[in-house]
């Protein structure tokens, strides 16, 4: 069937639009939503709001109030905006996320200035990912400029928190019925997997401490204490020499990127003992002592194959081994977050779309991956109940979280092509 959009003009209408989309994404960056301890939410959500309204989409600026990470000095503020058509049809959602972690140290471009050098514009969160977000927008303003007539709605997010969890972001949203399939049909979230790419989902995660008990005694005289350090040594040691080439022998079916990360991984996140270290010149030194705590933080990634509990039940297993070769080991475990694996399937309507948009604006078929990490996808799918969720977007995911992290403008172009297509498939 022919379809009712003339394909060329949409994709040369981001080409004709390329200065305005990279103006977008240097304003975007030069808003510093550093998370934490979550900077300036609602100065990017009210600059969204008047960008937006500029284009008739109505808008709501939404805190979620109460929850997490949310308080009086870092209010958790989201931006949501919806533009309807002449007559009933799908909805098609676009969800970015607003914070970008902290700038660090590293860095040879201003972090927060947005310097367009050499085809690329650097700044945090240039990639991750707030070239995408000006991709998703610069596609949905020219598609109802030039369909003003067209059948269903478009809703375009800006969320917060994603980078801790996303529990004042889509979470919050999802509980409150904003991703409900009754409201949403498809969402996009352009998350920098590749412009080629897919991503259908993530792997699971469970975080949690593990503290182990010792007894407190004087630094001279070690033999009257017991080392919550050495305790935990041992517990490091059975997990580096047991739990970890256990997991490097499974291999998961989904199309996990990198390669490696198609199996389960055991990150130690931190480790705390003894006493907080102080500034010497200010506190002193410490007094000599033997630690009678030490607790670490772990970040168990797992795979669609594998159960939560049964992942629980082996670090739990683990320690009970150690705990039968050492003489007065005790601990305990804190579980501190779950998120389970999503995963989209391929026959889905939006992964067909997007597929076909894809090769029509790059001579190319996609890639379908899998993100060895989460993000808001597990929100939409778990408590939205709506299974039609990507990730699609520009940028390379490795340029994530970096000093000197950029983002391609020839990219954002492309992926905001793919963007509009998009659209126009699903809603004329």
């Amino acid at each position: 069937m022919a379809e009712k959009f003339d394909r060329e003009s949409l994709v040369l209408s981001i080409e004709d639009d390329k200065e305005n989309l990279q103006e977008l994404t240097t304003q975007l960056i030069q808003i510093p939503t550093e998370n934490p301890p979550g900077e300036n939410y609602y100065d990017i959500c009210r600059f969204l709001e008047k960008r937006l309204q500029r284009s008739n989409f109505s808008t709501k600026i939404i805190r979620a109030k109460g929850e997490v990470g949310d308080s009086e000095k870092y209010p958790r503020w989201n931006f949501i905006a919806r533009h309807e058509g002449k007559s009933s049809g799908e909805c098609i959602h676009f969800n970015s996320h607003i914070d970008v972690v902290e700038a660090g140290n590293g860095w040879n471009q201003d972090p927060f200035g947005g310097k367009v050098l050499n085809g690329r514009i650097y700044g945090r969160g240039a990639c991750d990912m707030k070239g995408g977000l000006a991709s998703s927008i610069i596609a949905a303003e020219n598609f109802v400029r030039m369909h003003p007539e067209y059948s269903g709605a478009i809703e375009i997010s800006g969320t917060a928190d994603e980078e801790s969890g996303g529990f004042s972001g889509v979470a919050y949203l999802a509980k409150n019925g904003y991703f409900c399939p009754k409201r949403v049909n498809h969402v996009i979230i352009p998350e920098p997997l590749n412009k080629n790419r897919i991503c259908l989902g993530h792997r699971g995660v469970w975080w949690a401490e593990i503290l182990t008990k010792g007894k407190i005694g004087h630094g001279s005289m070690p033999f009257l204490g017991d080392s919550a350090i050495k305790h935990m040594a041992a517990v490091l040691k059975e997990i580096e020499e047991t739990l970890v080439p256990n997991l490097l022998e499974r291999k998961s079916s989904m199309p996990v990127v990198p390669e490696a990360a198609k199996s389960p991984s055991i990150n130690i996140h931190s480790i705390h003992s003894g006493e907080a270290r102080g500034v010497f010149e200010n506190v002193g030194m410490p007094t000599p002592c033997v630690p009678d705590q030490c607790v670490i933080t772990i970040d168990r990634r797992f795979l669609i194959e594998e159960n939560l509990n049964d992942v629980k039940s082996e670090i739990y297993t683990l320690l009970e081994k150690v705990k039968e070769r050492r003489d007065n080991f005790e601990y305990e475990i804190k579980e501190l977050f779950s998120v389970h694996p999503s995963m989209t399937e391929k026959t889905s309507k939006i992964v067909d779309v997007v597929s076909q948009s894809i090769i029509e604006t790059m001579g190319m078929s996609p890639e379908f991956v899998i993100s060895p990490g989460t993000y808001d996808q597990k929100h939409i799918d778990r408590i939205g109940q709506l299974k039609n969720c990507i990730a699609y977007g520009p940028g390379i995911l490795d340029m994530a979280h970096q000093p000197d992290e950029w983002v391609g403008i020839e990219d954002m172009v492309a992926s905001s092509k793919v963007m509009l297509l998009t659209i126009a498939k699903l809603l004329v």
